[in-house]
């Protein structure tokens, strides 16, 4: 198993395009509204831009909205310690665009997390919930909270041994008794991969070990989504029985079933990269980071998984790039509407912001420039408000160091 410091180099090595360098030092950047370039008159809004060092930077993980219009998130890297180019910050902007680290990451030192990668969650008091991908007190990642009053308290810290997990790459879903429920990228009895349960105590059990063979999945990198029986669903990355990936169920009893094996083919998607949501009736829904184009490569699909197994691809990006390649998970609104992020290519080749419609028309909402006005490569999705705005964040553009956003129907 890799330790916690070669588990961060490669994190970043896929998670940060290989482009051009920043123009100098970020400036901290006014909300500004720009035209959307896009097929629809679109609002964009620069929410704001981060400067690298202390104020943070590489938010891949997006941001979750309160009932205020506050924004929540975290960036993999800056902050107050050292680790390298620091160990990630936790941060809120609000409606104005004033933004506040409300945490910096210590790292494995001092027994904090290191290098947090995914979305935040609630509960009912406001206190925040999430996960580092290293760091704590064996470098193999963490779960955390932050209360109301700002501090900081480490729930669980992964040991990859004896069948433990390592490496959650994605965040957690809590249920009604404040239980936290989210997957490791290796660990677990075959090394590869868990699904966990850390109760209110503290107490980490591993509901299920990825077997990565017999059509199993391997390595979960998004988190799980629950049901209102208490079923969890997700994604790997590997596995299955070509594998490119699986959508996998894991029941109150632990036991997993396969919903569905990608393959990779031209109707069908492979290596989902990125987590679920769920409808009324459920059906799953989310992307593959490629296949839809056959096995050598494709730009990436937007898919559907009914409840008794059955996938439908509702969407494959074009060759062309023209809408996007490699989409980042999508959320759904009331009228079936899908809203998701491209991380590469569309009209500038930084990334975009999409809509799938249910008749299967898609629509790019916005098309990122990377430049000072609004950044790119989001390596996140997008969150909704009440009235249908967007939210999300970008890791790169030329100020270099990332962005949080906003686009207005």
């Amino acid at each position: 198993m890799n330790s916690g410091t070669q588990q961060g180099s490669w994190f970043f090595r896929i998670h940060r395009k290989a482009a051009g360098a920043a123009l100098g030092l970020g400036i901290v950047l006014a909300p500004a509204v720009v035209a959307s370039r896009s097929v629809q008159a679109q609002t964009f809004t620069l929410r704001y831009t981060f400067t690298g060092g202390m104020d943070g930077s590489t938010p891949v993980g997006g941001v979750i909205l309160d009932a205020a219009g506050n924004l929540y998130g975290t960036t993999s890297e800056g902050g107050n310690f050292a680790c390298s180019k620091g160990c990630g910050t936790l941060f809120k902007v609000d409606g104005v665009g004033n933004k506040t680290v409300l945490h910096s990451f210590a790292g494995t030192g001092a027994g904090d997390g290191e290098y947090p990668n995914a979305a935040l969650v609630w509960d009912g008091q406001g206190n925040l919930y999430g996960t580092t991908v290293v760091g704590g007190a064996s470098g193999y990642g963490t779960v955390f909270k932050l209360d109301t009053t700002g501090k900081e308290t480490v729930l669980d810290s992964f040991s990859g041994a004896g069948g433990d997990g390592a490496f959650p790459l994605g965040g957690v879903v809590r249920d009604e008794q404040g239980n936290l429920y989210g997957t490791t990228e290796v660990g677990g009895t075959s090394n590869c991969g868990t699904v966990f349960k850390l109760d209110t105590t503290g107490r980490e059990t591993v509901l299920y070990s990825f077997a990565g063979m017999g059509g199993d999945g391997r390595s979960p990198w998004a988190g799980v989504v629950r049901d209102g029986l208490g079923n969890l669903y997700g994604t790997t990355v590997g596995g299955g029985v070509s594998d490119l990936g699986t959508v996998f169920k894991v029941d109150t009893t632990g036991k997993e079933t396969v919903l569905h094996s990608f393959t990779g083919t031209v109707v069908d998607g492979a290596q989902p990269m990125t987590g679920l949501v769920l409808d009324t009736n459920g059906n799953l829904y989310g992307t593959t980071n490629s296949g839809g184009r056959g096995i050598d490569g494709g730009n990436g699909a937007v898919f559907k998984v009914s409840k008794a197994g059955r996938e439908t691809v509702l969407y494959r990006f074009p060759a062309t790039g023209a809408n996007g390649i490699h989409p980042r998970g999508v959320v759904r609104d009331a009228q079936g509407n899908l809203y998701g992020t491209t991380v590469f290519h569309g009209a500038f080749g930084w990334g975009t912001v999409f809509k799938r419609a249910p008749t299967g028309k898609l629509t790019v909402l916005y098309n990122f420039t990377g430049g000072n006005a609004d950044g790119g490569d989001p390596y996140a999705g997008v969150v909704q408000d009440s009235q249908g705005n967007l939210y999300g964040t970008t890791s790169a553009g030329a100020v270099g160091y990332g962005t949080v956003f906003k686009i207005t129907p």
